[in-house]
């Protein structure tokens, strides 16, 4: 993906839109393993009144900075890879 050009062909739109999906779909998955970890005792049991709303704040908390972890992650990681580590030249394992 080269950053100089104007114009990005289909097959880099279609990479990015599968990235983004990507990013996404994990970034929803983890953020529920999160939640259901710290807040799912509150759901499960009979628990005292400030301790369930402690526990499902923590949850949600938790889940949200998680989740916004995960997708910045991922679309900065693809970002880099996809800039040559030498400009100009090409890889050696290419």
């Amino acid at each position: 993906m080269g950053q100089t050009r104007g114009r990005r062909t289909q097959s880099e739109r279609d990479e990015m839109t599968v990235e983004i999906g990507y990013a996404l779909f994990s970034a929803a998955f983890a953020a529920a393993v999160a939640f259901g970890a710290l807040a799912g005792p509150a759901l499960l049991f009979d628990l005292p009144v400030t301790i369930e709303k402690v526990m499902l704040a923590a949850g949600t908390s938790l889940a949200a900075v998680l989740f916004i972890f995960r997708v910045a992650s991922v679309l900065v990681r693809f970002r880099q890879a996809a800039q040559p580590s030498q400009p100009g030249r090409t890889s050696p394992d290419s």
